[in-house]
């Protein structure tokens, strides 16, 4: 089994008295050419400049937390290995630090990075707010480090409390280990240290790193040759306090003033600004308020923002803490400077973190507005009318002009990044206006006409379907597409545009009418009835019609061996009934083409040959060649809530598909994109079964798709369904 991303880095897990270190000739040949062996050396320039490669950390988080002051701008999450990992400022779009660790030494036999040589669990301190703690007890039982997370509502600061007990021998030192990443780029830092603090800049922003009692013995290097961690391997001792003033991948290093018996507590505060001075006085002050003080403001804003909302739908209240963590996630995952914008994920999964597909890293932590859409639609359900409603408005501000589209996906500030086009991701903007009813006549002069007109023009076949890799006409895309007229032409009617709405409506029917021998084939392999595929490249669904799928799957795979769940788009937006026949025969062809049994209950895969996920040893996901099968894609816990919204539409029992979604949560309540579906390395250790897997975690649609079903089960019926399409289309009119 190959070891989880985290762990191929160059820094070892621990050193011993006993093994020759494996980096001493080249360590050795670094100290003399420095002129400090074996001494101090606080003034001189680390060698090794630039480092080994700057990657960000695995996309499987178990926290995520910010306050919910807008005067903050700093955002954390936490690795699954027991570790603070990125941290974005000054917006979600930009990840500015790796990670922060801690070394442990006796300073004579041995070194070891805390999280790696120890069992690691999270803990939800507060259940009214995004409070997080990681507890890392030694496999040696040797110490124990208990870490508490917050940021500070009045300032750009992570504080984490730490305390450091030795359960067996002692006394030990502690060391922290802090890798800037500033500006969504690890490659141009610099590192120096000025009045006990760590400081680091790009030329744009700067951290600062202090504690309370102060570092000791700070030091600034390159990764993988003159960080502190390579120091402590070298001799279990902290010896070296460089600067680096040149651009490198710097990482910097100080000793805490613990020792695990009489003296465990420290404050560390890791602040953020345009300059050092900045970044230095926000954790000086953060400091000087106090964690306890902090930590409590920080509570308070969020046990307001849930007070301030209804309470959890009876259904629920079984799953109490996923529900409440969700809605804090998607809160939580709004930008502060450009407000509305919500990130897929604070995550960079596989290759997306490591530098080799993008550079600066994308594009999780982008704006989509098809998962707008989801977050919008979620929130709107629990109540936060405002919020889904500022999610509408920043999608109406990165509209593209004149032609009134939206972009594939965009920087929190409305920066296209990728220029493809998903014409979902332009129709559902005008089913969430209708939803939070925008009947004014600028929104609809500006936006909703534009974006209508461009569906007119350029619909029903789409360039790349709700899964981005292939075009043609998708059933998913054509429903969002029908419900997107529908909705448009009723705000034209409100704003006296009849000529317009009637337009609208008249392509929309056809449209309806025309989906079925779009995409359903009568002659599949799949099964000796009628079924939906996932796309159709000509519009001929029997049609022996062959494309390369991507993601190492065949290079020439017949259109219709291809189904997916995208298909129940058209019942829950309102389109087809939930019982036409079409609906009904694809649902058992989808289920024994997809569908996984997990331990918490039946899970589905996107497609067939999927291939975006982990190899099958457990490695990340890569760009591979066609017919290489080398990467599976695995199950998606929002397939789970997709099909009890069908099920509600059908009549049918719904509330196992919640339980399911609950079930594929972590220790810290964030539910993940893929879950292990038992294809390997499902069931090694490590590899659970219906469990999250190296994937973007938090996943914002997951969480919102997990909410949105609670209300829709409280409700009886899938409450986002617009109902003036359904009204349309399949008679159901008055809920």
């Amino acid at each position: 089994m190959s070891l989880p991303p985290m762990l191929n880095v160059p820094w070892g897990l621990t050193r011993a008295r006993h093994r020759t270190p494996s980096r001493w000739p080249v360590l050795l040949a670094l100290l003399v050419l420095a002129g400090c062996a074996g001494t101090k050396t606080s003034s001189a320039v680390a060698p090794g400049q630039p480092g080994s490669a700057a990657t960000w950390t695995p996309a499987d988080k178990t926290g995520f937390g910010t306050s919910r002051s807008e005067t903050s701008r700093v955002w954390f999450t936490l690795g699954a290995r027991g570790e603070l990992t990125e941290v974005y400022y000054p917006t979600l779009s930009t990840p500015s630090v790796r990670d922060v660790r801690f070394v442990v030494s006796d300073g004579s036999t041995f070194a070891e990075l805390e999280h790696a040589a120890s069992d690691s669990r999270v803990e939800w301190v507060d259940p009214r707010s995004l409070t997080f703690r990681q507890v890392n007890t030694a496999r040696s039982g040797k110490y124990r480090l208990t870490k508490t997370y917050v940021t500070d509502p009045e300032r750009h600061v992570v504080l984490i409390q730490v305390r450091f007990e030795a359960l067996s021998g002692g006394p030990y030192t502690l060391h922290v280990v802090y890798d800037p990443s500033l500006s969504n780029d690890g490659m141009d830092d610099t590192g120096t240290s000025q009045d006990q603090a760590l400081l680091a800049t790009d030329g744009t922003s700067a951290s600062a790193l202090l504690a309370s009692p102060a570092l000791t013995r700070p030091s600034s290097g390159y990764l993988g040759v003159s960080d502190g961690w390579s120091d402590l391997q070298n001799d279990f001792t902290q010896d070296w306090e460089y600067t680096a003033p040149n651009a490198g991948n710097v990482v910097q290093t100080a000793r805490l003033e613990v020792d695990g018996q009489d003296r465990q507590l420290v404050t560390l505060a890791l602040g953020f600004g345009t300059t050092g001075d900045e970044a230095r006085t926000a954790a000086r002050d953060s400091l000087a308020a106090g964690f306890y003080t902090v930590a409590d403001r920080y509570a308070a804003g969020w046990h307001g923002y849930l007070d301030g909302l209804p309470r959890a739908p009876a259904s629920a209240q079984p799953w109490q803490a996923t529900y409440d963590v969700s809605l804090m996630v998607l809160a939580a995952s709004e930008d502060k400077t450009y407000r509305g914008a919500f990130v897929a994920s604070p995550s960079m999964p596989w290759v997306w973190g490591n530098g080799e597909v993008e550079r600066p890293s994308g594009p999780y932590h982008l704006v989509w507005s098809r998962d707008q859409y989801q977050v919008a639609t979620a929130l709107l359900a629990a109540g936060d009318r405002a919020g889904a409603g500022r999610a509408l408005d920043h999608l109406f501000q990165v509209q593209q002009k004149p032609d009134g589209s939206f972009p594939q996906n965009a920087e929190v500030n409305g920066k296209p990044r990728w220029g493809s086009l998903q014409l979902d991701e332009v129709a559902l903007p005008l089913v969430m206006a209708w939803q939070l009813g925008r009947t004014d006549a600028a929104t609809y002069t500006a936006h909703i006409k534009k974006a209508a007109d461009f569906l007119l023009a350029n619909g029903p076949v789409s360039p790349q379907d709700r899964w981005e890799n292939q075009g043609g006409y998708s059933p998913g895309t054509i429903a969002a597409e029908i419900a997107g007229l529908v909705c448009a032409a009723d705000l034209a009617r409100r704003n006296g545009d009849t000529a317009s709405a009637e337009r609208y409506e008249a392509t929309a029917d056809s449209w309806q009418q025309q989906v079925d021998a779009w995409t359903v084939t009568t002659n599949g392999p799949l099964a000796s009835h009628p079924y939906y595929l996932r796309v159709t490249k000509d519009g001929n669904p029997n049609a022996a019609t062959v494309y390369s799928l991507g993601d190492g799957g065949p290079s020439a795979v017949d259109q219709r061996q291809v189904v997916d769940p995208s298909f129940l788009e058209l019942v829950r937006l309102g389109v087809k009934p939930a019982k036409h026949p079409a609906i009904l025969q694809t649902l058992p062809v989808v289920d024994a083409q997809l569908g996984v049994q997990t331990p918490q209950g039946l899970l589905w895969r996107r497609y067939n040959h999927d291939g975006y996920g982990e190899t099958r040893e457990g490695g990340e996901w890569f760009i591979s060649e066609p017919d290489t099968g080398k990467t599976f894609g695995r199950a998606w816990p929002i397939f789970a809530g997709e099909r009890g919204e069908y099920a509600l539409a059908a009549g049918l029992p719904a509330e196992g598909y919640l339980a399911t979604m609950a079930g594929s949560r972590n220790a810290g309540y964030m539910l993940p994109e893929q879950v292990w579906d038992g294809r390997p390395p499902t069931g090694q250790p490590g590899f659970v079964a219906g469990q999250g897997t190296f994937s973007a975690t938090p996943l914002l649609w997951t969480h919102a798709q997990f909410v949105r079903l609670a209300w829709s089960l409280q409700a009886g019926y899938p409450i986002e369904q617009p109902a003036v399409v359904a009204c349309r289309y399949t008679g159901i009119c008055q809920r």
